[in-house]
């Protein structure tokens, strides 16, 4: 998966030995934790499951920085203002890489460089996305965002509908929100209630009106 999506098809061979060299592939279980094995940045490839992305500071206290999907490839960095672990969400496996490393190798190869570029891109405007979110928004308004963010990465459609398997809890939608879980559930009821949405269980949720969350997140509404 990782050759596929990341890594051009004419790649050189011995390019291509250097990076599986230097890849090392981890496997962790439902809250395992990811960490520093010392100074060096990290590139974590998600081949499967998904994980969180935490910020730790002062006095143990902690923020999700965001969750993470099997096919992204994300930098964890080193340890700061803050240290930073990645925590599975459900059984997942990483290929985890020296980022000083895979820049090395890959900078004669503008296909990865491009694809890096793209990646950091795509993390920046979910920063500033979150960073509306959480200064500006208010409750609805944050739940309704997520759902759609996660409809957009790991959404199925179905008809006139979009499925989505959440792997992680109330909870931890809550912290990442920076809500109560009261009012994350609270938020889901109102949006089953008026029949935008249904759960089954506690990680199915069906967006029955997407176009309906549309209108509640907060977001410019585009012309068709």
């Amino acid at each position: 998966m990782f050759a596929e999506a990341i890594l051009p098809s004419d790649l050189p061979d011995a390019l291509y030995m250097h990076l599986g060299a230097i890849a090392e592939q981890c496997e962790l279980a439902a809250h395992e934790v990811q960490t520093h094995s010392g100074d060096a940045e990290k590139l974590i490839f998600i081949a499967q499951g998904s994980a969180k992305l935490v910020a730790k500071g002062a006095g143990e206290r902690e923020q999700i920085i965001g969750f993470h999907f099997a096919g992204d490839f994300l930098r964890l960095p080193c340890p700061c203002e803050h240290s930073y672990t990645l925590v599975a969400l459900e059984d997942a496996q990483l290929l985890v890489f020296s980022a000083s490393q895979f820049v090395e190798l890959a900078r004669g190869e503008p296909g990865i460089l491009q694809h890096l570029l793209d990646q950091s891109a795509t993390m920046l405007d979910r920063s500033r996305e979150k960073s509306i979110v959480l200064g500006r928004k208010n409750a609805c308004e944050r739940m309704a965002s997520f759902l759609l963010s996660m409809a957009r990465r790991i959404g199925e459609e179905q008809a006139d509908t979009i499925r989505l398997t959440l792997p992680m809890s109330r909870r931890e939608i809550g912290e990442s929100l920076g809500l109560t879980i009261e009012t994350v559930s609270r938020q889901l009821t109102l949006l089953r209630d008026a029949q935008i949405i249904e759960t089954h269980g506690r990680n199915q949720v069906i967006l029955r009106h997407p176009e309906e969350l549309q209108k509640r997140s907060g977001w410019l509404t585009r012309a068709n």
